[in-house]
C-alpha cells in the first residue's frame, strides 16, 4: 500500500544561464550545474552519489545508536567511473565507509544493515555494479 511518506518528489527548472538548473526538495533550493554547464555548482552526478553518502552515514547511525554498538564515527567515500564504453551508464559505483569506535565484525554487520534497508543503496545495486567496502578505524 502506497502512503503519502512513499512518494517523495524534488522539482526542477532551468535558469537563464545555460546547464545551470534550480532545484526544490520540500523548502529547500539548490543549484545544480549540467556536465556541459558552468561547472560551478554540484553536479547530477555528485547528487546521485551524496543521496547514497546520506544514506549510509543516517543508517548505520541509527542501527548503531539501536544496538549500541558503541558507533563513535562513521565517514563515506563515495565514486563512480563511467563506462568507457557506454557514456550512458556508470562502470562502477564504490563506496567506502569508515567505522570508528567498533569492532570489525561489528561494522561489518552495520554494513549489511544498511545494505539491506536502504532504498538508495538497493536501487543502484540492482541496476548497476555497485561496490561496497567497510572498514574501522
Amino acid at each position: 500500500m502506497t502512503t503519502a511518506d512513499d512518494v517523495v518528489s524534488v522539482t526542477g527548472r532551468t535558469t537563464e544561464t545555460t546547464g545551470r538548473l534550480l532545484l526544490t526538495a520540500r523548502t529547500n533550493h539548490f543549484v545544480s550545474d549540467a556536465r556541459t554547464g558552468p561547472a560551478e555548482a554540484v553536479q547530477a552526478g555528485e547528487l546521485l552519489l551524496a543521496s547514497l553518502a546520506s544514506c549510509s552515514l543516517s543508517n548505520i547511525q541509527l542501527h548503531a545508536r539501536e544496538r549500541e554498538s558503541g558507533l563513535t564515527d562513521a565517514q563515506a567515500g563515495i565514486s563512480y567511473g563511467r563506462d568507457p564504453g557506454d557514456s550512458t551508464r556508470y562502470a562502477y559505483i564504490r563506496l567506502d565507509l569508515r567505522l570508528t569506535g567498533v569492532t570489525q565484525d561489528e561494522a561489518e554487520t552495520l554494513a549489511g544493515l544498511f545494505a539491506g534497508s536502504c532504498p538508495i543503496y538497493n536501487t543502484l545495486r540492482r541496476g548497476s555494479n555497485v561496490e561496497l567496502t567497510v572498514r574501522t578505524t
